[in-house]
């Protein structure tokens, strides 16, 4: 596939809203699904994006910066494995199984970027008690600026690379025996980080609708809309049950209090 100027300008943009994105943590365009599927419409192949968006998703669910520890690079893992599929016409695992690698060169990156930017930090804090407002703005626009060429210009250079001959030729002189092994790698990654996503959220007396779900996907034919439906009622009727087994254990307590205190008042009149 050939790519053209207006798409390197386009994937330029996006990853830089992608790497910005994975600092402000504002709009999410840096998750999979939506770096993706951003991704796929530049290349012209939107339902591609989504798919490798989605299924990315299912990987990087539990992966998020929590104070200073920094998660690996959603945003660039997912950019450079749509890029590989739809350009460099590679297998979706193989790309997933890339992914992994990607993403913690990603978060090397941003590591490294945001030690630099502890100058900026510095400086902003010297504008601050200057009363520079204008000074103050543009170092934080500086700063931003950073990480967002830091994953554009990967995603540039790569998306460049794999669009020209040799590098489309030698994409494909892989052994097959390699590109196999990463299609099943990149489904074991799949499993292995919904499973470790479920282990984090898991709660003992709602796995039965899990349970229930896997069963009816795995048997029947619905879709997802139909089984989104079926999960929409289901948490409907589960909510509206609990709701009225709370107010009715709400009522027999205020019943029993009620009880207690007649019968508290009947023994002091006794008295």
């Amino acid at each position: 596939m050939e790519i053209t100027t207006l798409q390197i300008i386009l994937i330029f943009i996006v990853g830089c809203i992608a790497g910005i994105e994975s600092i402000l943590d504002e709009f999410q365009f840096h998750r999979p699904l939506l770096a993706c599927t951003l991704m796929g419409l530049v290349l012209g192949d939107i339902k591609t994006g989504i798919i490798i968006g989605g299924t990315l998703e299912m990987i990087a669910l539990g992966w998020m910066n929590v104070g200073a520890a920094v998660a690996p690079d959603t945003s660039l893992a997912s950019i450079i494995a749509t890029i590989l599929v739809i350009i460099g016409n590679q297998e979706l695992g193989a790309s997933i199984a890339l992914a992994i690698p990607l993403a913690a060169a990603g978060q090397i990156l941003t590591i490294m970027v945001r030690t630099l930017t502890i100058a900026f930090q510095h400086a902003a804090d010297n504008a601050a008690e200057c009363g520079n407002l204008n000074a103050l703005s543009r170092i934080h626009i500086s700063a931003l600026s950073l990480q967002a060429i830091r994953t554009a210009i990967p995603v540039v250079i790569i998306a460049y690379s794999v669009s020209t001959e040799s590098m489309h030729n030698l994409l494909h002189t892989i052994p097959v025996v390699i590109t196999n092994g990463l299609n099943i790698v990149g489904g074991m990654i799949v499993v292995v980080g919904y499973a470790m996503v479920i282990n984090m959220m898991r709660t003992g007396y709602l796995m039965p609708f899990f349970y229930l779900g896997f069963v009816t996907a795995a048997f029947t034919s619905f879709n997802v809309v139909a089984l989104g439906v079926i999960g929409l009622m289901m948490a409907i009727i589960y909510s509206q049950l609990s709701s009225q087994r709370t107010d009715a254990e709400v009522a027999k307590k205020i019943t029993s209090t009620q009880e207690d205190t007649k019968k508290n008042n009947i023994d002091n009149e006794l008295d």
